[in-house]
């Protein structure tokens, strides 16, 4: 112990004489490992960590598969009330089994009314899930099938509307404007559902209490629900799923005719997987990126050691010929290392701890379990542990070249001789070589996703979000009960909106654009034929009110708006999108054309096409477009046909759309108070900017691109100083070749140019291994990109010129200081 303070004690005395040094490497492993711990923390907090809930490989999701139609995901798709209700009554695999529905409800009686992400869910969710609440009970099986009206709250909510109240079981809140009896309240680190990008989404719970209608064989195709079980000791999934299978084939037996084409089968899922399949190939790609500006950084490393170990090589000479043991000699440039290397660490770990705090709220919302990334105990020993492994990689090439030093060559001939010199320049090429390739493979990466983000953002939307205001609202069933109640708010909502100054047009629609809300639904296009496989078509159904189109600038390409003679009693009129009208009618005109909606044996009602539009965009603009068509509000029941129903309300719920001769932002504070002019109690929610709506569907994408662009930076930073770090020494090293140079008459010039081609070399064959290294990278980057070929040669090539125009200017300024030489002082010098 004792040699070791004494060997701790010559490194810090070694290290103190050279602060530039010092602070150089500092920098460089601070930046490497605190991004590494950083990402590492994410990878460990969505990927690695197991679920909050005890024997969580045991939970799994169940959906259904449809076949013969164009659904979103490959046919996957939710379960329907008829499927929990059959799946909870006839499987005998799961120890619990449940549905559940992702809703929102107004909340009043408790401080202001605000609208509330709730879920309502079967009373053998919570068990299946294995948790227990915090204070309180869950809601029975006999309270979910008589439509108790009690609540589950979350410890977000009990601290915040209640200010963590120790008496709040029994208290009630309005729900809809419906009494609720608070039974029970949920840890605070409790979530579920799973929803990428929120923390605590959900705020409360009540019972699914289906009613009649849900349940009824006109409900059997809404697939909107979800569900979730815990499997049997002793079963497993291949079992639990032919126990699934045999009760959806009896559930598809009881179909209505009108849904005879459906081909269903139960899928089956881990929850974890369910959980964290969006967001694995992103967390894949950043932890390739941070690697790769870690090695960068030990290649730095390495070569700011080797460097200083060869300036240092008589020093080394004379211990070893004052007696000293090699052994030691191979151990103190080791020692200084880990040195440098811990303490880089620790501050990276610092740095990693203040990003992960302040950049929670940058974080994509394509990242679920928001909550569970941070720093712990094994992340700050993942951290320290690759800071020690980092010292001693980074330390073995000073201590290679310290077992290189001849005593009498170094004593004798200034520390330079031919062969070490040699050796010694082929290894720092190496490095320098390999820190541009992997510089080049981020750099490239970086330019695809710039130049797939530029593509995204050349889309055509399909309509003008400027000067536009959205928000959504849901009509209360209670007050709301009745499609006259329903039309005659929206009908008043319209007409003093459109009476406020600034209002240029008003529109009501079941489906917001650039939202991502969206849902595909049968349709049969008069004389098309599906193709073989398909037995129908589908596409996303708008059913819109007012001046929607007008409110939205969505242009008209043929035909006619929606206008006041489309009643009830008369023509039925449907819109189409130019996609449905090209697929449908390919090379005709779509209007007079005929549409109904359903399947082909539904014999529901034809709706005349009447107008022709662009192509919206649902979500994000890099999606690709949908089939789209649109229902004047006064007309969709008749449209269903027999997939309606005599007491279905439409319009209850949906998105209120204004256009504005004003900025949207002047405007968002007349929207609510004209609803409480109407209904003082009926909150709004996403009160927002049709371009605020767009720019958070591009955020994943502007994340992705922003993140790898910033480590792309740092890499090339790195490598920049690599460059210049070996071509400045390698010009130190040769001043007196370059002072003869001059006294034979060598132009400056000359010895510029020699220097910069040093230069240039390295960064050439780094390139070349890089652009290989970027190819067999392509897959990796190739889900990410849009309209952008995953080997772009024009992105190559820059990225590339990029790098060597940077190493150019690396190399200049020793190469100006070798031009600069005075010969006869670095001659009398040597």
């Amino acid at each position: 112990m004792a040699y070791l303070f004494r060997d701790l004690k010559i490194a810090v005395r070694h290290l103190i004489r050279s602060p530039g040094f010092v602070t150089a490497t500092l920098l460089i492993l601070a930046l490497g490992i605190g991004a590494t711990t950083a990402i590492f923390s994410m990878v460990e907090g969505v990927l690695l960590r197991p679920l909050p809930f005890p024997q969580s490989d045991q939970i799994m999701v169940i959906s259904d598969t449809l076949s013969g139609v164009d659904m979103p995901a490959k046919g996957s798709v939710g379960v329907t009330p008829i499927d929990i209700r059959n799946y909870t009554h006839g499987t005998h695999s799961f120890t619990n089994l449940g549905g559940y529905q992702r809703i929102e409800l107004d909340l009043s009686g408790i401080g202001d009314p605000a609208k509330v992400s709730a879920t309502r869910m079967s009373a053998g969710v919570f068990p299946a899930l294995a948790v227990e609440p915090l204070r309180g009970r869950f809601f029975t099986r006999q309270e979910d099938e008589q439509n108790e009206p009690v609540v589950v709250i979350s410890f977000t909510m009990w601290e915040n509307r209640f200010h963590g109240d120790p008496n709040v079981l029994g208290k009630k809140l309005l729900l809809n404007r419906r009494p609720y009896v608070i039974v029970g309240v949920m840890p605070q680190r409790f979530e579920f559902p799973l929803l990428p990008g929120h923390i605590n989404h959900t705020e409360l719970w009540i019972p699914m209490s289906f009613a009649p209608q849900d349940t009824s064989i006109t409900a059997a195709s809404d697939w909107s629900y979800d569900m979730v079980g815990r499997l049997k000791p002793g079963i497993t999934a291949a079992q639990a799923l032919n126990d699934l299978d045999g009760v959806a084939a009896e559930t598809v037996r009881a179909y209505p005719a009108s849904m005879a084409e459906f081909k269903m089968h139960p899928l089956m899922r881990p929850l974890y997987e369910e959980t964290v399949e969006q967001a694995r190939p992103l967390i894949r790609m950043l932890f390739l990126a941070v690697v790769v500006v870690l090695l960068i950084a030990c290649a730095n490393l390495a070569g700011l050691m080797f460097v200083r170990a060869i300036s240092g090589r008589r020093d080394v000479a004379v211990r070893l010929a004052l007696g000293a043991r090699a052994a030691t000699i191979v151990w103190q440039p080791i020692l200084e290392s880990l040195l440098l290397s811990v303490t880089g660490g620790v501050i990276g770990l610092i740095l990693a701890a203040i990003s992960l705090r302040l950049g929670a709220s940058l974080l994509p919302e394509t990242l679920p379990r928001l909550n569970a990334i941070g720093l712990n105990w094994q992340l700050a020993g993942f951290a320290i542990g690759l800071s020690v492994l980092t010292g001693i990689v980074c330390g073995l090439a000073p201590a290679f070249a310290a077992t290189r030093t001849t005593v009498n060559a170094t004593l004798k001939g200034g520390a330079r001789t031919a062969t070490s010199g040699a050796v010694h320049a082929r290894l720092r090429s190496a490095l320098v070589i390999a820190e541009v390739a992997v510089a080049l493979i981020l750099l490239a990466t970086s330019g695809l996703l710039l130049k797939s983000f530029e593509r995204m953002r050349q889309v055509d939307l399909g309509f003008r979000p400027d000067h536009t205001l959205a928000a959504a609202y849901a009509l209360p069933r209670d007050q709301y009960g009745t499609q006259a109640a329903v039309d005659a708010f929206n009908l008043e909502l319209e007409n003093q909106l459109r009476q406020q100054p600034g209002v240029k047009s008003v529109g009501l629609t079941s489906k917001l654009p650039g939202s991502g809300a969206a849902g595909a639904v049968p349709f049969v296009a008069e004389g098309y034929v599906a193709p073989k496989g398909s037995s129908f078509d589908a596409g996303t159904m708008i059913i819109v009110e007012g001046n929607y189109f007008e409110a939205l600038g969505i242009p008209l390409i043929r035909g006619r708006w929606f206008d006041q003679a489309d009643t009830p009693t008369g023509q039925l009129a449907v819109m189409v999108n130019r996609r449905l009208a090209e697929q449908s009618w390919p090379g005709q005109d779509p209007i007079g054309k005929r549409l109904r909606f359903g399947t082909p044996s539904l014999k529901s009602p034809w709706g005349t096409v009447v107008g022709e539009v662009a192509d919206v965009a649902e979500g994000s603009p890099d999606l690709p477009s949908k089939q789209q068509f649109y229902l004047p509000m006064k007309q969709a029941n008749e449209m269903a046909g027999e997939m309606g129903s005599s007491g279905n309300v439409l319009g209850n719920r949906g998105y209120i759309v204004v256009r504005t001769a004003l900025p949207p932002e002047r405007m968002e504070n007349v929207l609510p108070a004209t609803v409480r002019s109407i209904d003082p109690q009926l909150p709004l929610n996403h009160v927002q900017s049709m371009e605020y709506t767009i720019t958070n569907s591009e955020a994943p994408r502007r994340f992705n691109t922003v993140l790898i662009c910033s480590f792309a930076a740092m890499a090339v930073l790195l490598a920049v100083l690599g460059i210049y770090s070996v071509i400045a020494f390698s010009v130190a090293s040769r001043v007196q070749e370059m002072s003869i140079r001059i006294a034979l008459g060598s132009q400056r010039h000359r010895i510029v140019r020699m220097v910069m081609v040093s230069g240039a070399k390295l960064v050439v064959v780094g390139c070349a291994i890089g652009l290989g290294g970027a190819f067999a990278a392509s897959r990796l980057v190739r889900s990410f990109l849009f309209g952008v070929s995953a080997f772009d040669p024009l992105v190559m090539a820059g990225a590339a010129f990029l790098l060597l125009l940077l190493a150019l200017a690396a190399s200049l300024v020793p190469a100006w200081r070798a031009a600069s030489v005075d010969f006869m002082q670095a001659l009398r010098s040597e």
